[in-house]
C-alpha cells in the first residue's frame, strides 16, 4: 500500500525531571510532541520554531534545538498517511499555553507512556529515545 506522505517538524521537550511534552489536539484522541507540517519554502527548524510558537506561547532559538533525525510512522489522524518527521531535542522546563488546534498538554515520564494514548511515532520512536536518555542519567 501506497501511503501519502506528511512533512513535519516535531521537538522533543525533555525538562530536569526526565518528563517529556506532550500535546492533543482538538477533537482527536493521540498524544504527540509538539510541532506541525513544514510549510512551503521553510526548512525544518524555521517551521518548528513557528509551530511552537503558535501552540504553545514558547519562543526558542535555532541553537536550542537539537537534530535527532528523520523518522517516519503511520500518522494517527490521517487515515492512509505516514509523518516523515525530522525529529528535533529541546531542553526546557515551562509552563505550556496551549493555543491554536491544542487541546491539552501534559508532562509525562516514559514509564507513564502506556497510560495514554500515543500517537505512532511517539509511541514507537520519541518515548523510547526519552527512556534512553533517562537511563543514560542513571
Amino acid at each position: 500500500m501506497n501511503l501519502n506522505q506528511i512533512r513535519i517538524a516535531a521537538a522533543i521537550i525533555v525538562d530536569d525531571e526526565g518528563r517529556t511534552l506532550l500535546v492533543r489536539k482538538s477533537g482527536t484522541r493521540f498524544f504527540m510532541q509538539p510541532g506541525g507540517k513544514i510549510d512551503g519554502d521553510e526548512n525544518a527548524v524555521e517551521a518548528l520554531k513557528r509551530e511552537l510558537h503558535e501552540e504553545l506561547a514558547l519562543t526558542t532559538c535555532s541553537d536550542d534545538l537539537q537534530p535527532l533525525g528523520t523518522f517516519t510512522a503511520e500518522a494517527a489522524n490521517e487515515t492512509d498517511h505516514q509523518v516523515v518527521a525530522d525529529l528535533f531535542l529541546l531542553n526546557r522546563a515551562f509552563s505550556p499555553r496551549p493555543a491554536n488546534e491544542i487541546a491539552e498538554a501534559i508532562w509525562i515520564k516514559p514509564e507513564a507512556a502506556a497510560e495514554q494514548a500515543l500517537a505512532p511515532l511517539t509511541r514507537d520512536y520519541v518515548m523510547p529515545i526519552v527512556d534512553a536518555m533517562n537511563l543514560d542519567k542513571r
